[in-house]
């Protein structure tokens, strides 16, 4: 599926992958992620898109998108839109769709092979002009949750469909590291409480 020789670049649909990823009850590890891809191909470049909520002092995927912009990534961003739906509930929305297209489109001429981390179907039309372009398009998603996390137009047009359930080993993050950091995390929370 993937030659030593090609140019590769990922493209991560952030929020679509942590919702996969969580779907399926495992944590990624972008450090091995990265690594994994790299010993697959050349990477030349790896792209995180993710929206994020300005009003927030603080927000939960700041210290993620931090260590992402240090550690090989190309993290885009964009403050998501917050409204209130027909029924009265806050809504939060954050689409980086386009973004990722013409990201894309403007590596179309360098990168041989496009790895896109995301089953959303509004991406089937960049994947088929990836396509018209000469391009290799691998699609990273599941089909093993339930209902399935990638659109079936969006599988059948990727040269490559990867259920990332299959690498889970490879980029995963072991289980034992979280439960780790999640006591850390507990322990200096109580600290804290005790000044």
């Amino acid at each position: 599926m993937f030659d030593q020789r090609e140019k590769l670049a990922l493209f991560i649909d952030g929020a679509n992958l942590y919702a996969t990823s969580k779907n399926l009850g495992f944590d990624i590890d972008y450090k091995k992620m990265l690594t994994w891809f790299q010993r697959q191909s050349y990477v030349l470049r790896a792209y995180y898109y993710t929206a994020l909520i300005e009003d927030n002092e603080y927000s939960s995927i700041r210290p993620l998108i931090d260590w992402l912009d240090y550690n090989g990534y190309r993290v885009v961003t964009k403050p998501a839109k917050e409204f209130t739906d027909p029924s009265g509930r806050r809504k939060i929305k954050g689409n980086m769709d386009i973004e990722l297209a013409i990201d894309a489109m403007e590596l179309v001429e360098t990168v041989d092979h496009f790895v896109l981390f995301s089953g959303d179907g509004d991406f089937r039309s960049l994947v088929e002009a990836l396509q018209r372009k000469g391009r290799k398009v691998s699609v990273v998603s599941t089909l093993t949750s339930s209902p399935p996390m990638v659109s079936d137009d969006l599988r059948r047009q990727a040269d490559h469909f990867i259920d990332i359930v299959t690498l889970r080993g490879e980029i995963g993050r072991n289980p034992a590291e979280r439960e780790a950091r999640m006591a850390r995390r507990a322990e200096v929370e109580s600290e804290e409480d005790d000044y």
